[in-house]
């Protein structure tokens, strides 16, 4: 597969990924465990078909101690019995806010209410901008078609 722009080395997506990732760096400094936010990362972009990020985000999980079996069970989790509560939480939240169009309402009370269970205010804005984070690289990746299987753990840094 071809992509249909280059991403890397236009001035104009430098400047918005450089900010984008930015963004991410202060998701991370939150308290919300790194693990629980490359499954979050890792779900949305398989429900978003992006084959670039899921690349990504199982190689940085790996690289980061991730087991490979908690990885492969990301896209069944509410069958698997490797993640914790919270982690489910996050999980059902990652899945709500991707296909927030299917829902009509949005987020659920319901999984809203999981969520707050297990995080405070603070991890929760932390998960919700993760969510919009990592849907905003699947769309620029899935409508530009960029190639997925050629990243390396950490090459973003």
């Amino acid at each position: 597969m071809d992509a249909r722009l280059a991403m890397f080395g236009s001035p104009i997506a430098d400047k918005l990924v450089k900010h984008l990732v930015s963004a991410v760096r202060v998701v991370h400094s939150s308290s919300v465990p790194g693990a629980t936010l490359e499954l979050v990362n890792l779900r949305a972009s398989q429900i978003n078909g992006c084959g670039f990020c899921t690349d990504m985000h199982i190689k940085d999980a790996l690289a980061a101690g991730e087991s490979q079996q908690r990885l492969n069970m990301v896209a069944a989790w509410r069958e698997a019995t490797c993640f914790t509560e919270a982690e489910r939480a996050a999980l059902e939240l990652a899945e709500e806010g991707t296909r927030i169009a299917d829902a009509g309402g949005g987020v659920s009370d319901e999984v809203w209410a999981n969520a707050a269970k297990h995080y405070d205010e603070e991890q929760l804005f932390a998960l919700v901008s993760q969510i919009a984070l990592i849907n905003s690289f699947n769309r620029l990746n899935v409508i530009t078609r960029q190639p997925a299987g050629d990243y390396v753990a950490g090459q973003f840094g």
